[in-house]
């Protein structure tokens, strides 16, 4: 392995050459998450498990598609709205999709204010973008209602293949489920942000080391990756 010599108060590695230092790398797992907080490498890891459950939601959307000999139904009818007497396709998808993008830009603004410890600036920002969560998941609801009275069920749908209904609802139910869940943990942390509490580093859930904006980067994380996967379930599901 890779030999340490200490100075002080810091470790400075020297890596060995050869397949020795390649071996040291790989098994310098102790080294690579040395500066890591608990928090962060939790979040890393349960990302990491949910990009896999996605994947086989996914993965198994496309198997039932692929394999049905029944038609399926046409997304950009399925998702119409009509407006003004106006019949326009995946309308409310294009602005539901708009709406979460926005909210990750607003999210990676509050993580940079939360570097620069901008409380004010920081809570407002994470305010707005639980703001928009709740808001495409207003749309989504929205959604839901209007294709659940056109009599999409689980079992079936008025326009062909039955696993049509299992699969939206399940896919984008998932996924409506955990922009809910970011939004109530956005709110949270915004109001202890605002308060000061990581300042103060005052007792309670979610509150870190003094000085340390730590679970706003690491909400940032969360909510980057429940847009990623919008990204994908977008493709997939109504593109498609």
């Amino acid at each position: 392995m890779a030999e340490a010599a200490v100075t002080g108060r810091a470790q400075v590695y020297t890596a060995q050459p050869g397949l020795k230092g390649v071996a040291g790398d790989f098994a310098s797992d102790q080294r690579a998450f040395k500066n890591v907080s608990w928090g962060k490498a939790m979040m890393w890891i349960f990302l990491l498990s949910d990009t896999f459950v996605f994947s086989c939601f996914l993965i198994a959307y496309m198997t039932a598609r692929m394999s049905t000999t029944v038609p399926w139904p046409n997304a950009s009818e399925v998702f119409a709205l009509t407006i003004g007497g106006v019949t326009l396709p995946l309308i409310l998808i294009a602005i539901m999709t708009f709406v979460l993008i926005s909210s990750s830009g607003t999210m990676a603004m509050a993580v940079n204010f939360a570097y620069r410890r901008d409380r004010r600036r920081t809570a407002i920002l994470m305010l707005v973008t639980a703001i928009l969560g709740a808001a495409f998941v207003g749309m989504q609801a929205f959604e839901w209602s209007k294709l659940i009275h056109e009599g999409v069920r689980p079992w079936g749908n008025p326009w062909g293949a039955a696993q049509f209904g299992s699969s939206f609802f399940m896919i984008t139910g998932f996924h409506g489920t955990h922009v809910t869940f970011g939004v109530i943990f956005l709110l949270i942390v915004a109001r202890k942000v605002w308060r000061g509490d990581y300042d103060t580093e005052r007792r309670g859930f979610f509150t870190s080391r003094r000085g340390s904006y730590e679970a706003v980067e690491i909400m940032g994380l969360y909510w980057h990756f429940v847009d990623l996967v919008w990204v994908f379930i977008f493709a997939f599901f109504y593109l498609w």
